[in-house]
């Protein structure tokens, strides 16, 4: 029987699992639109790529599956590359696809034509084009197996638009087939006598394709041997942050005493993390090529073990796989290690308490306070780019896996359209987006997407008229001279409300508690407007304190 190559694409799809997918639509791909119409795949339409690429990139970051966007050629295509790259540098597997120009118009610069095979490259593991209608099963399941298998990473794929149009007959698509790189018995033997005899060992934990059996694992592995366990960037979610073994966040802003002790540490356990610039310090953290602590590096992808630092033991294995070979290692009796972990995860507590005062009206302390008071373990937090966020990564408690959503690659903007997808995977679930003044406004306008599709989300916008991170920087480097970093802004209270949502405005730390409990209440999508005063730029420095070190 033949169909269309637009039923072909929904088909192949289907076949792999897909249940939902964001797009902007474009005329390149009607013929994928109008098929969709007769398929049970949820859509969600936003109202720009680069959001619509980002909530694809949600759904990949927390489902482990591919997160599935369709976008239109040229300007469509190249708003959709910052959740491209999002994903790439976050290891994220997400496939785009991009209408493109008919077959017999191309290399012509035609209307909005780009050759996405040179564009692309460095932002997709694998960009193709799809010329033959009657290929769209091979090149679909090839796309899943690529942005799946060792790092995930994004895939582009292309859509001339005559091809969708074309009816051909074409075998029946199939799910792809999973790619695993289990760790051996000598490696985990290895591993096993490097942990019996080390001092000092720390586990930092990163990376992606973890799930919640996983993570609970390992937590018990920890747990058995008490071990003193991190976690990178942005990944807290892997390690509850109450449990004992906990010894904090390794990424921007480190606490000095966990720095120091992964620098002191006589075997250092790098499971599912790259250990890139940032949770490294810019590389500071671990010598380059050759770190001073003994590494053992776990990674699914051959390619990142040795690229950066020479681990003295490199598995090849994805988080889960490695995770299970260590259920039936026997903990030694009393590890020389004990004390030092108490002592990391007292020390993570004392850091993750949140100071009291501060500049101006509004304490931000104070609110993070009443947050991990007044909100449950599986509620989803996330944010974009921007100093707020420290407020997140610093002092929230991650309790369980699948409750954080935010870049590595510090990408402004995401914030919100990752609430929206998160929200609509998991309506059951409270999700609350921190943003900044400036990051909410990269795509703030997808709280309309909120508005359509009924999402409650609470976005905690939080207020200081200035590109704060660019501004501390600025004044560390260029003291007294400001240039490029004032922001004039709407009154957010009053934009969701135009949206048809709820809006509150913060002026007093008092004001805060009341405004969130009436933007839950309200059961609309909701915006929380927090005006801090500029000068409150880090949980303990103000901006003149950063200036007046630099004058010094």
């Amino acid at each position: 029987m033949k169909k269309t190559g637009g039923e072909l694409i929904v088909e192949a799809l289907k076949a792999n699992g897909v249940k939902r997918l964001s797009c902007v639509p474009g005329e390149s791909f009607l013929a994928a639109l109008d098929a969709l119409r007769d398929s049970d795949i949820d859509v969600l339409v936003c109202r720009q790529e680069g959001g619509a690429a980002m909530m694809a990139d949600c759904w990949g970051r927390l489902t482990g599956e591919p997160g599935i966007c369709m976008v239109t050629r040229g300007p469509g295509a190249t708003n959709a590359s910052a959740g491209l790259h999002i994903s790439r540098q976050d290891s994220i597997p997400m496939i785009l696809f991009i209408g493109q120009v008919q077959r017999e118009a191309r290399e012509r610069e035609a209307f909005q034509e780009v050759e996405f095979r040179r564009a692309f490259t460095e932002f997709a593991k694998w960009v193709g084009e799809i010329d033959d209608a009657a290929r769209i099963p091979e090149f679909v399941t090839r796309a899943f197996a690529v942005a799946t298998s060792g790092r995930p990473g994004p895939v582009v794929l292309t859509l001339p638009e005559d091809m969708l149009r074309d009816e051909v007959e074409a075998p029946r698509a199939r799910h792809y087939a999973n790619v695993e790189a289990h760790p051996g018995r000598r490696q985990i033997d290895d591993f096993y006598l490097r942990l019996l005899k080390a001092e000092r060992p720390m586990v930092i934990l990163g990376g992606t394709r973890w799930d919640a059996d996983a993570v609970a694992d390992f937590q018990s592995f920890a747990e058995r041997f008490q071990l003193p366990v991190g976690c990178s960037f942005r990944r807290q979610m892997l390690f509850d942050h109450l449990h004992p073994s906990y010894a904090g966040d390794v990424g921007i802003g480190i606490n000095p005493a966990l720095a120091k002790e992964i620098k002191e540490s006589d075997l250092l356990i790098l499971l599912g993390s790259r250990m890139s610039e940032m949770p490294s310090s810019s590389y500071t953290l671990i010598d380059v090529p050759y770190p001073q602590q003994s590494l053992v590096h776990i990674y699914p992808d051959p390619s990142e073990l040795g690229r950066v630092y020479r681990p003295d033991l490199a598995i090849c294995a994805a988080p889960a796989d490695f995770v299970a070979a260590l259920a039936d290692l026997e903990a030694p009796a009393e590890p020389h290690w004990t004390e030092r972990t108490a002592g990391l995860h007292q020390a993570y507590l004392a850091w993750s308490t949140p100071p009291t005062t501060g500049p101006g009206a509004v304490h931000m302390g104070p609110i993070m306070e009443w947050l991990e008071a007044n909100t449950r373990p599986e509620t989803i937090f996330t944010n974009g780019a921007g100093n707020y966020a420290t407020w997140v990564h610093r002092f929230h408690r991650f309790r369980r896996f699948n409750t954080q959503a935010a870049p590595t690659s510090g990408s402004m903007g995401y914030g919100l359209p990752a609430a929206v997808a998160a929200k609509r995977l998991f309506p059951e679930r409270e999700v609350i987006c921190f943003a900044g003044d400036g990051c909410f406004l990269m795509h703030g306008q997808e709280f309309a997407t909120a508005i359509r599709y009924g999402l409650p989300i609470i976005a905690v916008v939080v207020n200081n008229g200035i590109y704060g991170t660019i501004r501390m920087h600025q004044e560390r480097e260029y003291p007294g001279r400001v240039s490029s970093t004032d922001l004039t802004n709407p009154d957010f209270a009053a934009l969701a409300r135009a949206y048809g949502g709820h809006g509150e405005t913060v002026e007093t730390t008092a004001d805060f508690a009341p405004a969130f409990e009436r933007a839950r209440a309200s059961g609309k999508p909701a915006i929380i407007e927090v005006k801090l005063d500029p000068e409150a730029i880090t949980p303990t420095r103000t901006l003149s304190e950063i200036a007046q070190t630099k004058s010094r």
